[in-house]
């Protein structure tokens, strides 16, 4: 046989929406829209795109940093190499030559400073790059660096000698990675008597 229930007084009158108890609707009214759930999503996720570019930035300058520091490393590398090279070549048979490679590739062979000039006059590009011995950096591939050597006026030295008899040089290099410019220094080299 089956049992027929009655609702009680109290729960009929909360189900009507009596004043004195919580209705049904109030009670469903404790959790979140869809439309709540909808906004607070959009502001996570604008919060987190957010962070993301920052981490992304972050993440582009400490690689430009290392770069750089890199290329100041190999700088002063190339730096340590031309102030120790001979100004210019001391073999007595190459006194009266032009500045400039004696026969030699400035790949394979510098012994002075104006070997640097190279054999078009224009400079020469190591890659990789030298250390202060003037050997190759065998672990930076990517790198390079262009060495140009312009003789200076000693009066005025942004005027350039064109007839190379200074004894003052500047040593202009661009230190680049995978064809990039990094950076670009120089500095003077004065002949030692």
């Amino acid at each position: 046989m089956k049992r027929i229930h009655s609702i009680p007084a109290n729960d009929a009158r909360m189900l009507a929406g009596s004043p004195d108890l919580p209705s049904v609707r109030s009670a469903r009214r404790a959790g979140f829209t869809l439309v709540e759930i909808a906004v607070t999503t959009v502001i996570v996720s604008i919060g987190v795109t957010a962070l993301l570019v920052a981490m992304s930035a972050g993440t582009r300058t400490n690689a430009a940093g290392r770069k750089l520091t890199q290329a100041v490393f190999i700088a002063q590398e190339l730096r340590e190499w031309t102030l120790r090279l001979p100004f210019s070549d001391q073999d007595p048979g190459d006194i009266d030559n032009p500045p400039g490679p004696d026969g030699s590739d400035p790949q394979d062979f510098i012994d002075d400073l104006d070997d640097l000039l190279g054999y078009d006059q224009t400079g020469v590009t190591y890659s990789p790059p030298r250390d202060g011995q003037g050997s190759p950096i065998a672990d930076m591939t990517d790198w390079s660096q262009k060495i140009m050597l312009t003789w200076r006026d000693p009066d005025n030295l942004a005027t350039i000698d064109p007839a190379r008899s200074s004894d003052i040089v500047y040593v202009e290099i661009t230190i680049s990675c995978q064809g990039s410019e990094i950076l670009s220094t120089g500095w003077l080299v004065t002949r030692r008597e």
